[in-house]
Order: structure tokens, then C-alpha cells, then sequence
């Protein structure tokens, strides 16, 4: 009977919930911007205590490995490693995309294919296809969004788009023969349980020295432009 930290921390939305068989047992998350360093800790401290369970009794971490937010995926990768090598038990990753796509594939149950689309800044986002096996269709990729692009959908019949990435591509995706948009869908740990007791059971664990994130782009460092008088 595994109990399984979950952490999701690839947005703004900072997350963590205790599963047991794939189960949830509960959860704690807030989107305030990136607030992870602030939350994260005292998240996972605060619902060890509300469920009665030592953090001894936990089985594995599961993190969300992106792709997402460089910061937020940082943070949440070093605080999973950290406490799976101090508790000497298996490291999991979950796909960010997968995720949001399991929730959806859950409760929009009439679409055939399912097209997440996290942010990436200006019209970029990360995305792939999904379909309602969670069978990628579409690879991950960061795809900037015009009507030339997203040509590479056409072929999919009554395919779902969601995520913050959509909301700005709206205007584009409606150009979409079978498109629909769904909004208010973030990633969320509720929706690692399954998906990270399933890896548990295959023994789908990560090398806790050498795991890195799924970026997807290098994280670039700008600087001000100084003035030249």
C-alpha cells in the first residue's frame, strides 16, 4: 500500500497531494504566481500533519518534470530529489502535459484527442497530442502558435485544446475545423496519482543523481540595456 508524495510546481500553480494505491487522500495548492520556494515545504508539511502520516511512511516522490516554468521546475525538482535521497526511496516524473491531459480525457469524455498548451512567452507554447489512451500523436514540442503552424492539427478530429497557453491562442485554434477550447485548466497534482502509481508499479523510477527537468529551451539571463548618452 504505497503512499506517494506528488509535486507540481511547472506553472504558477504550486501543488503537492498524498496518494495511497493511486489514490488521493488530499492535497494542498494555490496559484499566486510563482510563490514555490515560499509554499512548497509548508505545503507538504502541513498535509503530512492533516493525514496522520510520518513522512517515513512515504513510498516515492513523484514530480512533474515539465515542461513549464524554468523557476518553478527548479525548485520543484531539487525539493523532490532532495527528499527522496534523504528518505532513500524511488524518484518518479510525470509529464506536465500528460497530466493536464489525463484531467481532461476525464471529464470531457466526448473529445477524441487532447492538445495541452502550457505558456512559453509571447505566441509560444508547449504542447503535444494526446489521445484518450494518453498515447502521444503529437511529440513535445514549443511551437509558436500562427495559422501556418497549427496546420499540424488538422488532421485530428473533435480535438480538445486547454491549458494557459491556449487562452492566448484562442483567436488562431478557431480556425480549426472540430476545435474546441476548454478553459481553467492548470496542472494540478490531484491528477499525478494515478498517473505516478501506475510508473510505482513498473518500477519507472528516475536516477536520483542525474534526473534534470524537461525544459525544452535553454534558460536565458538578460541583462538592461545600458544608456548610451
Amino acid at each position: 500500500m504505497p503512499y506517494i508524495l506528488n509535486i507540481e510546481t511547472a506553472t504558477t500553480v504550486c501543488s503537492v497531494s498524498i496518494s495511497k494505491d493511486g489514490n488521493i487522500l488530499g492535497y494542498k495548492e494555490i496559484d499566486n504566481g510563482f510563490t514555490h520556494s515560499e509554499n512548497l515545504h509548508l505545503f507538504i508539511n502541513e498535509l503530512l500533519i492533516e493525514l496522520n502520516i510520518s513522512i517515513n511512511n512515504l513510498s516515492a516522490i513523484a514530480i512533474s518534470k515539465g515542461p513549464g516554468s524554468y523557476t518553478g521546475l527548479r525548485i520543484g525538482v531539487s525539493a523532490a530529489k532532495g527528499l527522496a535521497y534523504a528518505l532513500n526511496i524511488p524518484l518518479i516524473s510525470v509529464d506536465t502535459l500528460k497530466i493536464m491531459s489525463y484531467q481532461v480525457s476525464r471529464l470531457r469524455r466526448e473529445f477524441d484527442f487532447f492538445c495541452p498548451m502550457i505558456d512559453a512567452r509571447r505566441m509560444e507554447v508547449y504542447t503535444c497530442v494526446y489521445d484518450t489512451q494518453l498515447n502521444l500523436q503529437i511529440h513535445t514540442q514549443a511551437l509558436i502558435i500562427d495559422p501556418l503552424s497549427i496546420k499540424i492539427f488538422d488532421s485530428f478530429s473533435s480535438i480538445c485544446f486547454f491549458g494557459d497557453g491556449m487562452l492566448k491562442c484562442k483567436e488562431v485554434i478557431s480556425a480549426l475545423q472540430n476545435a474546441v477550447c476548454v478553459d481553467n485548466i492548470k496542472p494540478s497534482s490531484q491528477y499525478m496519482c494515478k498517473l505516478s502509481y501506475e510508473k510505482f508499479l513498473k518500477q519507472a523510477f528516475e536516477d536520483i543523481a542525474y534526473f534534470e527537468p524537461l525544459y525544452l529551451k535553454d534558460f536565458l539571463i538578460t541583462t538592461k540595456k545600458q544608456r548610451v548618452n
